[in-house]
């Protein structure tokens, strides 16, 4: 896989895979959301599903517990990936970026290929990054849409510059959405694009802060 593609796809997670609490956020202002974002509801129900959907999977590989046990802040995990796409893509229709179908499609047959086939790529992104099978067009989408938003924005996902210019257009949609998160999964921050100070093994975290920029697993 060409290093910008295995760049973006791991920051795709997570950018690049976690505003201020709000005193008033969780169960008694938004009863039943893990979070609110722009306005709309994450409800807890569907980020329960994600978490079970990779948790069946992890089940059914040879080395089940060692994948489980690696992952014991998955509901986190999952919350920060799914706020994490909505922010990305406020930034990406911000700068007027869109991603087609085929692209998702020739993006993960090219990811296939490199992986040497659909299983290994489906066992690689779930060691490496607890998606279950369902889950991975999600991430290729993500990855691709960052891919063209960094190229839109002139900037090389392969350098801290490059990072850093994406991270801010992140921030500054992160910002503008008013993220709002249920205080039991953390409280979500604009400027590092993350949810608290969780890292999952799996995951790139990516800040915009100088000589704090971080890529690889």
């Amino acid at each position: 896989m060409h290093r910008r593609r295995r760049t973006a796809l791991a920051l795709s997670a997570a950018l690049v895979a976690a505003g201020p609490l709000l005193a008033a956020c969780g169960n008694e202002a938004h009863p039943g959301a893990a979070a609110v974002v722009g306005g709309e509801r994450i409800e807890v129900s569907a980020l329960q599903t994600q978490v079970e959907e990779t948790r069946t999977a992890q089940a059914k590989a040879p080395d089940a517990a060692q994948q489980i046990s690696n992952t014991g802040q998955l509901s986190r995990a999952k919350l920060h990936g799914m706020i994490f796409g909505r922010v990305l893509d406020k930034a990406a229709a911000d700068a007027g970026v869109t991603v087609s179908r085929k692209e998702v499609q020739d993006a993960r047959a090219a990811a296939v290929r490199q992986s040497g086939g659909e299983k290994q790529l489906a066992d690689m992104l779930l060691q490496q990054r607890g998606l279950a099978p369902d889950q991975i067009d999600g991430a290729v989408q993500e990855d691709v849409l960052l891919t063209k938003l960094a190229a839109a924005m002139g900037a090389d996902l392969g350098t801290p510059q490059g990072q850093q210019k994406v991270g801010a257009a992140l921030t500054k949609a992160s910002q503008e959405l008013d993220i709002d998160v249920n205080p039991r999964y953390g409280a979500w921050d604009d400027t590092k694009i993350q949810l608290g100070d969780y890292k999952a093994p799996w995951i790139t975290q990516v800040t915009k802060e100088p000589d704090a920029v971080q890529v690889g697993a």
